[in-house]
């Protein structure tokens, strides 16, 4: 079952998805997505799954004259929760999404179980994108963004907005999260990226090696769009996830051996 509705948060009306039921998990999406542009059947039959449309995204329209910024976005997504009476939740985010979620780890940990992430980055786009993928020319027609364009106009309250959205979106500002900033998440965090992803290998491994309680799961012959095209291969990385006890036997060093119950 899916229920769906609009809450004024910050001056939008934002439309958001509820299915399933069970502990609050909040999936944001990537950029242009929107509430049931994608479903996870193995997450849904679990936890209660909510999923907004960020300003100017699928239903959601957009505040014109408010730039697209990841802050907003973040704050947006707490308003919703506290909209929703949810005082704490966890959070799968999904490339762009992935990044707003971290920002609310940052900014709200008490509001924030464990976090998942799919494609994202964290820092400077120059630092964490793969060359090829920044020097592609790209524009609102192009068939680089066809997927998105497409369903942008299904569903958007004005699909001749499309243009405008997409240059927002675009010319969104990120600097980057800080090594202290990141250091400072003690949730448990998985970052998940494909072998083929836009995002950088390296710098996937380096933001894992910063965060003190992380996991990092390379999803073999994947790319960026694999949450669409091949779910069957990150999805089940990420359920085991968000299922693993609080508490867990440490993993074996070479010091420490292998012993079965004390070390894994």
């Amino acid at each position: 079952m899916t229920t769906s509705g609009y809450a004024p948060v910050n001056g939008l009306r934002m439309y958001y998805e509820i299915e399933g039921v069970g502990r609050p998990l909040i999936y944001i999406h990537p950029a242009f997505g929107y509430a049931g542009g994608n479903r996870f059947p193995g997450l849904i039959e679990k936890r209660r799954v909510i999923t907004p449309d960020l300003q100017g995204h699928g239903r959601t329209g957009d505040i014109v004259d408010r730039p697209i910024r990841f802050e907003q976005h973040a704050a947006d997504v707490v308003g919703l929760m506290k909209h929703l009476d949810i005082e704490k939740a966890d959070f799968f985010g999904e490339s762009f999404g992935g990044l707003i979620a971290t920002m609310i780890a940052i900014q709200h940990p008490e509001m924030v179980n464990r976090v998942a992430t799919y494609g994202a980055i964290f820092g400077k786009p120059q630092e964490a994108v793969r060359r090829e993928v920044l020097a592609a020319k790209s524009s609102a027609e192009g068939k680089g963004i066809q997927f998105q364009r497409e369903n942008y106009r299904k569903i958007a309250p004005d699909p001749e907005y499309w243009r405008t959205i997409w240059g927002k979106v675009s010319e969104a500002p990120f600097d980057g999260f800080t090594k202290e900033e990141l250091g400072a998440l003690k949730m448990p965090f998985l970052i998940a990226v494909g072998d083929h992803d836009f995002v950088r290998m390296e710098h996937a491994v380096e933001v894992f090696q910063g965060l003190p309680n992380a996991e990092l799961a390379v999803i073999p012959d994947a790319g960026h769009f694999a949450l669409f095209s091949e779910q069957e291969k990150v999805m089940p990385a990420v359920e085991r996830f968000f299922e693993e006890a609080a508490e867990r036997i440490p993993i074996a060093t070479a010091a420490s051996g292998y012993h079965p119950g004390e070390t894994r």
